[in-house]
C-alpha cells in the first residue's frame, strides 16, 4: 500500500504566448526578414512606441502578434530590407 500523494501540476502564472512563427511567415515568407522586422519592431515598443495590437506580453511576442495581425510590414521589399540591415550590422560592427 502507498501512502504517496498524486502530483498535481502547478499553474504557471506565465502562460505560452499563442503566436506562431508560423503565423508570421503567412505575412513574411523570408525567415531572415521575419527576425530583421520583428526585432526591429521589438526595439522600438521597448523605447515606448504604442503596440497596434491588443497584447499583455513582453514586446518581442507583442511584435510577433502585430506581424501575425498583418499590422507591421516592411514599407519596401523585403530583400532590400534585409540588405540594408546587413550593411548597417558590417558598418556598426565591422566585417
Amino acid at each position: 500500500m502507498s501512502l504517496r500523494r498524486p502530483v498535481t501540476p502547478a499553474k504557471n502564472p506565465f502562460p505560452m504566448a499563442r503566436v506562431t512563427v508560423e503565423d508570421c511567415l503567412e505575412r513574411e515568407e523570408n525567415r531572415f526578414a521575419l527576425v530583421v522586422l520583428a526585432s526591429t519592431r521589438c526595439r522600438q515598443l521597448m523605447k515606448g512606441v504604442d503596440a497596434l495590437v491588443r497584447s499583455k506580453n513582453k514586446a518581442a511576442v507583442t511584435s510577433l502578434r502585430e506581424i501575425a495581425a498583418g499590422k507591421v510590414t516592411f514599407n519596401r521589399p523585403s530583400h532590400d530590407a534585409v540588405m540594408e540591415y546587413i550593411k548597417q550590422q558590417k558598418l556598426t560592427y565591422g566585417g
